[in-house]
């Protein structure tokens, strides 16, 4: 069991019998009374939104979940494959439901996934990725407009707006929550 007060973003709740994974938080001190916190949760099974207004005395109970710190190794049509960093355990992820990952995994790379009984529910993807910039028109000289952007496709096939002197073979900081382009990343 968890006080409302102690709800964060990112941490698991079970309502209706199955996870929600804390999306937003926002506490609200009323002018009288005891303060709330307004809670925005996504289904982790079956991605369905669900807000709430706790009190932040009350207590709810959280979802029981491993969070394992995976290797991506390859996916296949209907899986993505990880290897547990620690026990060597194999992860089979099912695809469907989670195609929106599949821009971010880089084979290699170590991402945390959430377990709920014995079944992973959630691949956690780091804020910011770097990616090699594997597609990118070339501008001509002239063509700089205060702040003018052109679209690049990275090694993954994400597609992301990056400034004019970006080229192909380059490697790009992104935020992942956006999309948006950070900066250029010196190897």
């Amino acid at each position: 069991m968890i006080r409302g007060v102690d709800i964060a973003k990112g941490i698991c709740l079970l309502q209706k019998g199955q996870p929600y994974l804390v999306i937003e938080r926002e506490f609200h001190t009323p002018g009288k009374g005891t303060a709330i916190a307004r809670v925005k949760m996504k289904s982790i099974k079956d991605g369905s939104v669900l807000t709430m207004t706790i009190p932040t005395q009350q207590e709810v109970e959280d979802a029981q979940v491993d969070v394992n710190t995976c290797q991506y190794q390859y996916a296949d049509q209907d899986m993505y494959h990880f290897m547990d960093n620690e026990s060597f355990d194999q992860y089979d992820v099912p695809i469907k439901g989670m195609e929106d990952k599949k821009f971010y995994l880089q084979e290699g790379n170590s991402y945390e996934l959430t377990i709920w009984e014995e079944k992973v529910i959630d691949i956690k993807i780091p804020y910011k990725v770097v990616f090699t910039v594997a597609e990118s028109e070339n501008y001509i000289k002239g063509d700089t407009v205060s702040g003018a952007t052109k679209p690049v496709v990275t090694e993954t096939g994400l597609t992301v707006r990056v400034p004019l002197f970006i080229k192909q073979g380059e490697r790009i900081l992104v935020n992942t929550e956006t999309n948006e382009y950070f900066e250029r990343v010196n190897s």
